[in-house]
């Protein structure tokens, strides 16, 4: 076990990587704030689902969840169907628009870390991915972000930072 000293070291990171996350919200479209952009990942990992289902993956009330579908579908980048096992139920899914809005949210993303990683090498590109993957587990996360497999032809895997 680490030492109390290393503890509040990671404290003092966690209050500074803030900043990372500001500059990362900072280079999404306007009509995209990150709440957008985490119900769009989820819809793009995940695929189809009902709204209780999206709430409980983005760990937030119900009614904060339906007001970001219900921009997402306003922009029309998420479609509301009735659920054939209950009707009362609808089922959220990307439209090509959402996916499209997606791909470009994973490029604006990707193109940011490239920059400000440059300097890095693979080896720690990956141990970070490696260590936050864990930190997450450590939290009980794990259920809503599964460790992505290997990307293969046409699959997605990434998620935006906002996320």
């Amino acid at each position: 076990m680490a030492e109390p000293v290393q503890y509040e070291e990671l404290v003092r990171q966690f209050s500074a990587f803030g900043a990372v996350k500001r500059e990362m919200n900072r280079i999404m479209p306007a009509d995209c704030p990150s709440g957008s952009a985490a119900v769009l990942a989820l819809l793009g990992r995940h695929g189809d689902m009902r709204l209780s289902k999206l709430a409980e993956l983005l760990s937030v009330d119900l009614s904060v969840t339906s007001r970001h579908v219900a921009h997402l579908a306003e922009c029309g980048w998420i479609e509301r169907s009735p659920d054939p096992a209950d009707k009362r139920s609808r089922i959220l899914r990307l439209t090509p628009a959402g996916r499209t809005r997606l791909d470009e949210l994973f490029r604006r993303t990707t193109r940011l870390l490239a920059e400000r990683l440059s300097d890095w090498s693979d080896e720690e590109v990956g141990r970070l991915t490696e260590l936050m993957a864990r930190l997450r587990d450590s939290f009980g996360d794990s259920r809503s972000l599964p460790r992505p497999a290997a990307p293969g032809p046409g699959r997605t895997t990434r998620t935006p930072a906002s996320t």
